[in-house]
C-alpha cells in the first residue's frame, strides 16, 4: 500500500454504541462490506474490496458518537510535541496499533478533535475520491485565525481563502479556507482539507468539529437512502462549485457529509 504524503488525511473511523447497527446503516448507504478485527470491537469497511474506513464500538458510553479523521505523519512524536507547542492538547499519547502503525489523538485550540497516524503495515485508505470512499474533510470553528495558525504550524499547511456567498444555510457568506500540504502550490488543485466558520447561526453550545465527506454518484438519492435507513438530513442537498453536497446523520447520531462531484453523471 502506497504511503500518504506528510499531513494528508489518511484515515477515518466512527465510534458507535451499536456496531452491528452501524454495519447495516453504512452497508445500506455506501454498499460497504465489513471484516471484523481478530477479537477486537471494530470492523474494517471495504468498498469494492478496497479498505475505506473503520467502525468501532465505543469503549465508554460517554464517548461522542462521531466520525474522526486522522492525518499522516512520518514522526508522530515530533508532531505531538509541535501540537503542544502550538497551543493544542494531546488527548491520547502515541500508542502502537500492533504492526499496523502508531496513532495519537489531539485537540486544536478551538476544541476540534483529530487524529495522527504514523504508518506501519497499514498506510490508510486503499480507495479515496471515488464513490463510497472518503473525499474531503474540513474543521468548523469559532476561532478561525487561531486555528489557521495552528494547522499551518503543525502540518505545514498553506491556506487559500475562498468566498462562498451563495452557499445556503448557517455557513452562508462566511467563506472557506482550503489547506494544501507542504511542498505544493496552494490552491484548489492541491487542497487536502479545509476550515469553515461556526457562525452565530449555530447553537452556542455546539463544539468545534471535523466534518468528513464521502463521495457518492447521486447526492439526493444518498440523502433519501440515509433517511430510509433511520438517519436524518442535517443540511438538504445543495450545489457548490465542487458539486452537490448534503450533511447527514446516521441512525446513532454520527454526522458526516456526502459529495456528488460536479460534472455529468455516469
Amino acid at each position: 500500500m502506497a504511503a500518504f504524503a506528510q499531513s494528508a488525511p489518511c484515515w477515518v473511523d466512527v465510534q458507535l454504541s451499536d456496531l452491528e447497527a452501524g454495519k447495516r446503516f453504512y452497508g445500506g448507504l455506501f454498499g460497504w462490506t465489513f471484516r471484523a478485527g481478530d477479537g477486537m470491537p471494530f470492523a474494517d469497511a471495504y468498498s469494492d474490496g478496497a479498505l475505506v474506513a473503520a467502525l468501532a464500538a465505543k469503549r465508554d458510553g460517554r464517548m461522542p458518537t462521531a466520525w474522526g479523521v486522522y492525518f499522516a505523519t512520518e514522526d508522530i512524536l515530533a508532531t505531538v510535541a509541535l501540537i503542544r507547542k502550538s497551543g493544542g492538547q494531546v488527548i491520547t499519547d502515541p500508542v502502537r496499533a500492533g504492526r499496523a502503525g502508531v496513532l495519537a489523538q489531539a485537540v486544536d485550540p478551538g476544541g476540534a478533535v483529530f487524529g495522527l497516524w504514523q504508518a506501519g503495515e497499514r498506510a490508510g485508505f486503499e480507495k479515496r475520491n471515488a464513490p463510497g470512499a472518503f473525499c474531503w474533510t474540513e474543521v468548523y470553528t469559532r476561532q478561525p485565525e487561531r486555528v489557521d495558525a495552528f494547522y499551518e504550524e503543525v502540518f505545514g499547511f498553506r491556506g487559500t481563502d475562498l468566498a462562498v456567498p451563495g452557499e445556503p444555510g448557517p455557513a452562508a457568506g462566511t467563506g472557506l479556507r482550503t489547506w494544501s500540504p507542504p511542498g505544493t502550490e496552494p490552491g484548489e488543485e492541491t487542497a487536502v482539507a479545509g476550515r469553515a466558520v461556526l457562525t452565530d447561526a449555530y447553537p452556542e453550545m455546539m463544539p468545534s468539529y471535523f466534518l468528513s465527506y464521502f463521495a457518492v454518484t447521486d447526492c439526493d438519492r444518498a440523502a433519501g437512502t440515509a433517511v430510509h435507513l433511520g438517519g436524518r438530513i442535517w443540511a438538504p442537498p445543495f450545489d457548490v462549485p465542487r458539486g452537490r453536497i448534503a450533511v447527514l446523520q446516521d441512525d446513532q447520531g454520527a454526522v458526516f457529509a456526502v459529495l456528488e462531484p460536479a460534472g455529468p453523471r455516469p
